[in-house]
C-alpha cells in the first residue's frame, strides 16, 4: 500500500512512522473502513538489525512506539492493534553467528516499545526459522504485561517452512511455547495455505490464523503484481473458517478491497469444533544412531588411534580433464600419503568444482579426499543438498570453511554470497550426523561425515579466532587444519589456549619455491604472515640462485615440521605451484 502511494521500494517503510505519519494513518483508516477488526502496526522490519541497513538502529524505540501510537489513534475502542514483528534479517544460532541471546534482546527491545505505544496483541509473522520465532516468543513473554501472541510461520508450496520444517513439527513447537494463536502468513497464496492448515488442525486445538498473500506475485514490467482478486480471497476465507481457522486476513498484496470482500463472505460463519487430534512428538537427536568416529573413514580411524596423519593438497584442474590429478593422487598414495586435501574455488579461478574432483579421486584413486566445502555462494538449503549428495557418493572427510571473497585470480569482479558461516555450517553437518535435517525432519539414516574446520594460529585478532574455534568445537568439529605454520611460538600459544576444547590438529606446511612465492604468501594469502627472519633467508638464497631458493624453502619447511611434529596429530602440505617433489622432500624430515 505504501508502494502504491509513491514510496520507493528501497525506502525504510518503518521510518515513515516518523516522517510521514499521516500516510501511515490513512492506510490504517482504509482497512478499518473496509471491515478490519485488527490492524497491524507499520513495524514489521523495525528491529535494530534491519534498521541498521538504513542507519536507523538508534531509533528502534521511537519508530516502534510511534507506529503503535498511530495505529492506536485510529483504532478506537472497536478495533484491536497488533504489534507487527518480523524476522531480524540474519541467521541466528545454530545456523549463524548471532546468538539466541542477542536475537531475543533485539526482539525484546522492539516489543517493549510497541507495548509502550499501546498494542493489544503481538503478531510475530513471516518466520521461516522455528528457532528464531522461539526467541521472539520468549522476548514478548518477558514483558511486564502479558499480551496474547499470534505466532505465524511462512511456508513454501510444499507446505513446509522455507527451512524445510514440516507443519507437524512447527505446530507442536509453537503450541509448546505457549503462543495463544498459531498460523501461517505470506509466501504462498490461499490454496497452498489451506492444504497446510488442514494438517495443522489435526494436531492442535489452539486457535489458528491464516493470512495468505493475494496470490503468488507476478513480474509485470518490473513490478511485483498480486493477481488474486478480492472475490477469490473471500472464497478461501470461507474455506479457512470451515476448517477451523479463527483469525483470517491477508499479507502481501492484500488491499482494503480484499478485506471488504473477506469480511462480507465470512460474516455469518463459525469455525467447527475440533476434537480429533494426532500426537506428534518433537524430534530429538538420536545419539545412539550416530556413526562412531573411527567408523567414518580411514582418516578418522587413524585420528582415533592417535596416528600421525599426512595430507597433501591437490588443486582442482582448469578445464574438465582430471587425468593429471588422478595420476598425482595415485603417486601420492604410493608414497604413503594418507589423504589429499582439495581446496574449493582457489583464488577466484574458473576450475573444476572441488566436489566433483573429490568424487573422482574417491572412485578412481586409492586415496581418501578431504573436501574443502565453503559457505561462499551457497544458501543454507543448497548446502544441505550438496552435503547429502556428497555423502551418497562416498565423500566422508570434509573441511568446512566460511571462504574468502573472490578478490584474486581470473575473475576479480566475481561477487560472493554468504548465507551462513563455517560455524553455522558445522551445526548443519552435526545435525545430519545426528539423523536430522535443518527443518528437523528425521533422516532414514544419519550421515557419518568426519567434520573438520579451519584454524589460524597467526590471526591478528587471536582472541576472536579462539572464540570462533570454541564455537566450532561446540558445534561438532572433530579435527582442524591450520593455516601454514611459519612461527612455532604462535602455534604453541594457540595450542595452549585451546587445550580445554582440543580436537586433533593438522598443521599447515608450505615449502617455499622461491622468494616471490614467499612474498606472495606474505602479501596476498588471507590470514598468512611470513616472519622477517624467514623472508631474509629466502632473499639471501634467491641471490645465490633459483635452485638455492628452492632448497632453502624445503629446509625451512623441514625445520618447522621437526619442531611441531610432537605438538600436532598431523600435517597438511601445500605444494607450491604444484611442485609435489618439493612437498615430498619435506617429508624426509619425518
Amino acid at each position: 500500500m505504501l508502494y502504491n502511494k509513491g514510496v520507493y521500494l528501497n525506502s525504510c517503510f518503518d521510518e515513515l512512522n516518523l516522517s510521514s505519519p499521516d500516510l501511515v494513518k490513512k492506510i490504517h483508516q482504509e482497512y478499518i473502513h473496509n471491515g478490519a477488526d485488527v490492524i497491524e502496526t507499520n513495524t514489521f522490519g523495525a528491529s535494530r538489525y534491519k534498521l541498521n541497513k538504513f542507519g536507523l538502529e538508534d531509533q528502534v524505540q521511537e519508530i516502534n512506539r510511534t507506529g503503535a501510537i498511530i495505529a492506536r489513534g485510529v483504532a478506537g475502542k472497536e478495533v484491536f492493534v497488533a504489534g507487527s514483528m518480523g524476522p531480524l534479517g540474519l541467521k541466528i544460532e545454530p545456523w549463524g553467528p548471532t546468538s539466541v541471546e542477542e536475537a531475543e534482546e533485539a526482539f525484546l527491545e522492539q516489543a517493549q516499545a510497541l507495548l509502550e505505544g499501546g498494542v493489544d496483541i503481538f503478531i510475530l509473522e513471516t518466520f521461516s526459522d522455528i528457532n528464531e520465532i522461539h526467541q521472539a516468543i520468549k522476548a514478548v513473554q518477558k514483558l511486564e504485561k502479558r499480551i496474547p501472541i499470534v505466532a505465524q510461520m511462512t511456508i513454501e508450496e510444499d507446505g513446509n517452512s522455507l527451512y524445510g520444517t514440516t507443519p507437524e513439527v512447527f505446530t507442536k513447537k509453537l503450541e509448546g511455547w505457549k503462543a495463544v494463536v498459531i498460523g501461517l502468513n505470506c509466501s504462498v497464496g490461499p490454496a497452498h495455505m489451506l492444504q497446510c492448515l488442514e494438517k495443522m488442525t489435526k494436531i492442535t486445538l489452539l486457535p489458528l490464523s491464516a493470512m495468505p498473500n493475494a496470490g503468488i506475485p507476478r513480474d509485470v514490467e518490473g513490478r511485483n503484481i498480486y493477481l488474486c482478486s478480492p472475490e477469490y480471497m473471500a472464497e478461501y476465507g470461507k474455506r479457512f473458517i470451515l476448517n477451523g481457522v479463527k483469525l483470517v486476513g491477508g499479507c502481501c498484496g492484500t488491499t482494503p478491497a480484499h478485506i471488504k470482500a473477506l469480511r462480507k463472505a465470512i460474516r455469518a460463519l463459525h469455525p467447527p469444533v475440533r476434537k480429533k487430534l494426532q500426537v506428534v512428538l518433537p524430534l530429538e537427536k538420536e545419539e545412539e544412531k550416530r556413526i562412531k568416529l573411527r567408523d567414518k573413514s580411514r582418516m578418522a580411524r587413524r585420528l582415533d588411534d592417535r596416528e600421525f596423519v599426512i595430507s597433501m593438497e591437490i588443486v582442482p584442474p582448469r578445464g574438465h580433464d582430471p587425468a593429471k590429478a588422478i595420476d598425482t593422487a595415485h603417486k601420492l598414495a604410493e608414497k604413503g600419503i594418507d589423504c589429499v586435501n582439495i581446496p574449493d574455488g582457489p583464488r577466484a579461478s574458473a576450475r573444476m568444482s572441488a566436489m566433483s574432483l573429490a568424487v573422482i579421486l574417491h572412485t578412481q584413486a586409492n586415496i581418501e579426499p578431504i573436501l574443502h566445502y565453503t559457505c561462499r555462494d551457497r544458501n543454507l538449503l543448497g548446502m544441505q543438498s550438496d552435503l547429502l549428495g556428497m555423502y551418497a557418493q562416498g565423500i566422508r572427510n570434509i573441511l568446512l570453511i566460511t571462504g574468502d571473497p573472490p578478490k584474486l585470480g581470473d575473475y576479480p569482479d566475481a561477487t560472493a554470497v554468504f548465507d551462513v558461516d563455517s560455524i553455522g555450517l558445522t551445526n548443519v553437518v552435526n545435525y545430519l550426523n545426528s539423523g536430522i535435517d535443518i527443518g528437523e525432519k528425521r533422516l532414514k539414516e544419519p550421515t557419518g561425515f568426519l567434520l573438520g574446520v579451519g584454524a589460524n594460529p597467526g590471526a591478528i585478532n587471536i582472541d576472536y579466532e579462539i572464540s570462533r574455534f570454541e564455537w566450532k568445537v561446540d558445534a561438532g568439529a572433530e579435527f582442524a587444519i591450520t593455516q601454514p605454520v611459519l612461527e612455532i611460538k604462535l602455534l604453541e600459544e594457540f595450542l595452549k589456549r585451546i587445550e580445554h576444547c582440543r580436537i586433533p590438529i593438522l598443521a599447515g606446511i608450505w615449502p617455499f619455491y622461491s622468494l616471490r612465492n614467499a612474498e606472495f604468501m606474505h602479501n596476498e594469502v588471507p590470514g598468512a604472515t611470513v616472519p622477517e627472519e624467514i623472508m631474509k633467508r629466502m632473499r639471501d638464497a634467491q641471490e645465490v640462485g633459483a635452485e638455492s631458493a628452492r632448497k632453502e624453502g624445503v629446509a625451512i619447511a623441514q625445520e618447522i615440521l621437526r619442531e611441531i611434529k610432537g605438538m600436532v596429530q598431523g600435517i597438511q602440505i601445500s605444494p607450491p605451484l604444484g611442485k609435489y617433489e618439493l612437498a615430498l622432500e619435506v617429508l624426509k624430515a619425518l
